[in-house]
């Protein structure tokens, strides 16, 4: 029983030894004879294999742009397979495979890019940022060779910018393609010049602004030919230079509006845009005597001082003429506060009222400071009526008046 353990073990160790033999003899063992595996973007690249007896098998190349078929060539006892140069010319990582029944053999190797700039892409983003060192806009740098591969990581990138009397450079490594630099904004509003340089040479110029930070509050003002309810004149507004709070004058446009209020609590709006930090907008004169408050706002950002208006009334009396039957009404001549006539479009009001009811309304404007009302018969019937007319704030009543 022995014995036979003994002869079993040596039968065993025996085709062990022929095995190993057979493998170190196998004449189809294919062997990479290339060292090297790094290279330059615009080289001759060739993968050197040992020749196997009786096949000679494709090369699978692939890498980010796209994949390949290389046939091999003979040279001195070896298989050459030359990478062609939409392969060769491009940087990155290349993976290659022998495609072939005996053998799996693969393997990669890189390529760089060439140490040298042919052309440098600058993007500058946002192209206008805001005053106050809050803000930045960001400088990105991507340079390439001459063959258009973006150069290797590390390379250093310098970035400049230049504001009024100030020059900083910034040294910046690149990353994954690209090189960033954020550039913060300063305190006085004004245009950030940009530009960047990689191992000598530069980029051209780019430009960003610096606009103005957010309005602090401001005061209002109004200027008017005089103070009377006329219906006609104008007053207008106006608000002080509008700075931000590092005393920049806030841009062109900057919208503001201006809310009135009436001694009867009614709203009114009117608006404008600052030209050179200045805004203004315009209001007609009211035709009654009123009372107007006055706050002006950018809104959600600032807001102003009150001022408050007084008009006065512009007509101290006024004349009402019947016709024979009472149906036609002249009012007028109106006269101002200089016994002028008043001008054209003068609001007057008539209202005719039935046992205290209201039968018709009646309006009319102005014109050579007279108006005219013309109760048709359509409308208003023979009968007796109170009519009461409204003339700038002023109103007189006529009880009783019979129409026919």
């Amino acid at each position: 029983m022995k014995a036979k353990f003994i002869h079993i073990t040596l039968i065993c160790h025996l085709l062990s030894i022929t095995a190993i033999a057979q493998i170190g003899l196998n004449p189809n063992a294919i062997t990479i004879l290339n060292t090297k595996n790094d290279f330059t973007a615009g080289d001759t690249i060739a993968l050197r294999f040992t020749l196997p007896k009786g096949t000679k098998p494709n090369l699978y190349c692939t890498n980010s742009y796209g994949s390949t078929l290389i046939s091999p060539s003979i040279k001195n006892q070896t298989l050459v397979y030359t990478l062609p140069k939409h392969i060769s010319n491009k940087s990155g990582s290349i993976y290659w495979k022998l495609i072939s029944h005996e053998t799996s053999l693969s393997g990669q190797f890189n390529i760089r890019s060439k140490p040298n700039v042919a052309s440098i892409e600058t993007y500058i983003g946002p192209p206008s940022v805001q005053a106050g060192q809050n803000d930045y806009t960001m400088a990105v740098v991507i340079p390439t060779d001459t063959l258009d591969n973006p150069l290797n990581t590390n390379t250093k990138v310098t970035v400049k910018h230049q504001f009024l009397d100030t020059v900083v450079n910034a040294t910046v490594i690149n990353n994954n393609i690209i090189a960033y630099s954020n550039i913060t904004s300063k305190q006085k509003s004004g245009r950030i010049l940009i530009s960047s340089e990689v191992l000598g040479k530069n980029s051209k110029e780019f430009t960003v602004d610096v606009l103005p930070s957010l309005p602090t509050n401001f005061t209002i003002g109004y200027n008017q030919n005089h103070s009377y309810a006329d219906g006609n004149q104008i007053t207008t507004f106006f608000t002080s230079t509008l700075k931000d709070r590092y005393g920049n004058t806030v841009i062109d446009g900057t919208y503001v509006t201006f809310f009135v209020r009436n001694k009867a609590g009614a709203v009114l709006k009117t608006f404008g845009t600052t030209i050179n930090g200045v805004a203004k907008s315009e209001m007609l004169h009211p035709s009654n005597p009123e009372s107007w408050t006055v706050k002006a706002f950018v809104n959600g950002m600032a807001e102003s001082n009150t001022i408050t208006l007084n008009y006065k009334e512009a007509i101290k009396t006024f004349n009402v003429h019947f016709s024979k039957n009472n149906r036609t009404i002249t009012v007028g001549p109106l006269k101002s506060f200089m016994k002028q006539l008043i001008p054209d479009g003068l609001q007057v009001v008539a209202f005719v009222y039935k046992h205290n009811t209201l039968v018709h309304k009646y309006n009319g404007a102005s014109k050579q400071g007279l108006v005219t009302f013309n109760l048709k018969k359509d409308l208003i019937k023979n009968d007796t009526y109170n009519i009461k007319i409204q003339v700038a704030g002023l109103e007189k009543t006529f009880n009783a008046k019979i129409l026919w």
